[in-house]
């Protein structure tokens, strides 16, 4: 049985970054170091602890937000490891909503990419504390100082080195600016040893002093009077500051090392043990009304539920934080949605290995099995009347047909599509009746092609994707009066129905029907078949695309007092249909939308350029709402020109821009499209 830490020994920690930065091989080598595995698995060779998916292990990247856990100087460190692809940033937004501290790793290498910086603000947008560590130092081209500075620049003086390396010869040291130690590191094992300092050393110490004492004096009016002074700051009082200033925001700390070789590894764990905020370092946390309750320990137990898994074998698997009280096992508590569920068995993580434990205290992080009625967002508490704020996702944009292989395969598409729905809240699906298609959205195109892979692997089900079809719409734009007569006889009893209608475009959606024959030449009783009639006809128009926004008078015909009847009458409304799509000018129709796209601002004309290209017309740009640096375009544009944008604008913007879409109404299609169109359908 895993051993029982109190709130007080608990920290968060959501590893966040570009991909391919080492994310993944920070957390094996956290792990390793503190005993939790005996070997360390390499993400080439798919025996990672955290990318323990099949298809993570097949494509070498993280897709899933994976919990594990390391137990370092009697501190229990819940890691969260991260997917770097942005097609699974509905991931990280779990990550951030549960973890207390936001640790971006940086390619030293590569520098800052678009992933560090979308971590960063990611990190910000969720209040949470935000520290570096720059990987990858073992590589003959890193230079911290570019990094280091480079970070700097990008994000300002908050940031405070305190694990800095520094070359000795043949080898790499790295220097604790807090403890004025420094160590080198077993090329084998990674074990360091203290060294003694060098002049290389003391120099390299110097030359960031200044940046390191500046960001720990900036917590508190004391030690700045002592960094003004030229004092001395105490070990015990930059320790104190660190800890503080990552609380506050004030103070980004930056460390640096090699995953794969372990260095830096345990100074990093040091840190978050010592001086990374716990949960209650917060003080408050906010329900779903908004409103701020103060976190208690020794409260009511609670719990939020971030994230859900469809397993073939385990069933539902529910992974919760701890909000308030101490969880134990076999105690019933109850959802807001009325349902009580009985913990009865519950475990701590390292990737797919699970371990049962009797409880767990506030601030803490486990995963729960087979809840009956539980989703992701959920909250479960004693009284069942309150409920946390819930992780905002993204809306997915990048939407396919979604088609079954065989009968077997579609009997069991939709029900292993909703296990998949409440795992991915970035997912949505659709049964287009319009188009008749079944469609599927997600945030990419890698994000769609795991989702396929998944459904093969987990439920056997075998699907292929297709390009959406666009809901056109056809409309009349001429008033015309035509006739339609149903004429025939085959030995016996015939039929007959004629009838003259008055069509014209209408504002209504669908038709507008009236009735104003005279004289009885068509009897009531068949005006019901005739504007049935028309309804049937409106599914397909000029073009076999639904007729919309069609007023229809009926005004005259006739009738014969033994052969007619409402089918007769309704063949004859059928017949003046059509010959109203010849007379009456039909043109196509085509969803458009408004689109607002938050990009920098120095892309703002690429952006408008390709709105261009896209039939869109731009109707202003505004930073309300807009990160620094960002604007807003707000345009209009139809939905048949941005299929791909959420592809395009990736590759336009490097990544930083987002779009929200919204059909508004329906606007005429181009002559020269329509062509394309119609030949398209013809095809």
């Amino acid at each position: 049985m895993a051993t029982f830490y109190n709130t007080k020994a608990i920290r968060n920690l959501a590893l966040l970054g570009h991909g391919e930065c080492g994310k993944t091989s920070l957390a094996e080598a956290m792990l390793y170091l503190s005993g939790k595995i005996d070997r360390r698995g390499k993400i080439a060779d798919g025996n990672t602890v955290c990318d323990f998916d099949p298809e993570e292990q097949k494509r070498g990247l993280s897709i899933s937000a994976t919990l594990a856990h390391v137990e370092w100087k009697d501190t229990k460190i819940n890691i969260i490891d991260t997917p770097g692809d942005p097609d699974f940033v509905g991931e990280v937004g779990q990550a951030l909503r549960v973890a207390g501290n936001a640790l971006i790793v940086v390619d030293g290498k590569s520098g800052i990419e678009v992933g560090t910086e979308l971590a960063y603000n990611a990190a910000v947008d969720a209040g949470v504390p935000r520290v570096f560590f720059i990987n990858k130092c073992d590589d003959p081209e890193y230079q911290f100082a570019k990094s280091f500075y480079e970070l700097h620049d990008k994000f300002g003086n908050t940031l405070c080195p305190v694990f800095i390396p520094c070359q000795v010869g043949k080898e790499t040291a790295m220097i604790d600016l807090i403890s004025s130690k420094a160590y080198t590191y077993d090329k084998d094992s990674g074990k360091r040893s203290e060294i003694e300092f060098t002049d290389e050393m003391k120099e390299m110490v110097n030359q960031y002093k200044d940046a390191f004492y500046e960001a720990i004096a900036a917590t508190s009016d004391e030690l700045m009077e002592k960094y003004f002074a030229g004092e001395e700051i105490s070990r015990e009082e930059a320790a104190i500051a660190l800890h503080e200033g990552i609380i506050a925001g004030s103070i980004t700390p930056v460390y640096c090392g090699s995953a794969t070789k372990l260095w830096g590894v345990i100074a990093m764990m040091d840190a978050v043990a010592e001086s990374f905020p716990r949960f209650t370092a917060r003080k408050v946390e906010k329900y779903e009304n908004g409103e701020e309750v103060e976190i208690n320990v020794d409260g009511d137990p609670a719990i939020f539920v971030y994230k859900t898994v469809a397993d073939p074998f385990v069933g539902q698997m529910s992974f919760f934080k701890v909000m308030s009280g101490t969880i134990k096992r076999d105690m019933t508590l109850k959802n807001a949605n009325g349902t009580a569920e009985k913990l009865a068995h519950f475990y701590v993580m390292n990737g797919k290995t699970q371990t049962e434990v009797d409880q767990l205290a506030c601030g803490d992080i486990g995963m729960i099995a087979k809840l009956s009625d539980t989703k992701t967002n959920d909250t479960l508490s004693l009284s069942g009347n309150i409920s946390y704020s819930k992780i905002a996702y993204p809306t997915p944009y990048m939407t396919k047909a979604i088609l079954p292989l065989s009968a077997k395969d579609e009997s069991k598409m939709s029900p292993s599509i909703s296990k998949m729905l409440e795992e991915d809240k970035t997912l949505r699906y659709e049964n287009n009746k319009e188009t008749a298609q079944i469609l599927i959205s997600g945030m990419g195109e890698t994000h769609l092609s795991v989702l396929v892979a998944r459904l093969e692997s987990r439920f056997g089900v075998k699907v292929v994707l297709d390009d959406p079809k666009i809901a056109y719409r056809e409309r009349i734009t001429k008033r015309v009066d035509v006739e339609g007569k149903h004429k025939k006889q085959t030995g016996g009893s015939g039929q007959y129905g004629h009838v003259k209608i008055r069509f014209a475009p209408a504002e209504d959606e669908g038709l507008t029907f009236t009735v104003s024959v005279v004289g009885g030449t068509v009897p009531k009783n068949f005006n019901p078949a005739v504007e049935k009639g028309l309804q049937e006809a409106m599914l397909k128009g000029a073009l076999g695309y639904p007729l919309v926004q069609l007023a229809a008078d009926l005004y005259d015909g006739s009738y014969h007092a033994v052969d007619s009847d409402e089918l007769s009458f309704k063949l004859a409304a059928q017949i003046a249909y059509k010959k109203c799509l010849e007379e009456a000018a039909p043109v196509l129709l085509e969803p458009v939308g408004d689109l607002d796209i938050t990009v920098p601002e120095a892309l703002v004309g690429t952006v408008m350029g390709d709105l261009n290209k896209r039939r869109g017309s731009v109707m202003g740009m505004d930073h309300t709402g807009c990160r620094k640096g960002f604007t807003t375009v707000h345009a209009i544009v139809p939905k048949a020109e941005i299929m791909d944008y959420p592809i395009a604008l990736r590759a336009m913007t490097k990544g930083f821009g987002t779009f929200d879409f919204n059909v508004t109404g329906y606007e005429v299609v181009p002559r020269e499209i329509t062509a394309k169109v119609a030949a398209s359908r013809k095809a």
